[in-house]
């Protein structure tokens, strides 16, 4: 019985749920966690390669569809 429920299928809103990544973008500042630039300039760059790749991900689908 335990399978069947792990095999269960996830529903359209749980495959496009952003989660983490929606997180990532979306948080408060934590008021606890202290500054520093070399973060700051750290997590920029990671939010724009994220939105790049996934520029390039719908590129590709659009690509192949049209």
């Amino acid at each position: 019985m335990e399978n069947q429920e792990a095999k269960k299928k996830l529903s359209v809103k749980e495959f496009f749920s952003l989660g983490e990544v929606g997180g990532y973008f979306f948080r408060k500042k934590d008021p606890n966690r202290p500054s520093n630039i070399n973060l700051t300039m750290m997590h920029g760059v990671n939010k724009i390669s994220i939105v790049i790749f996934l520029l390039g991900v719908l590129f590709i689908i659009l690509k192949r569809l049209l």
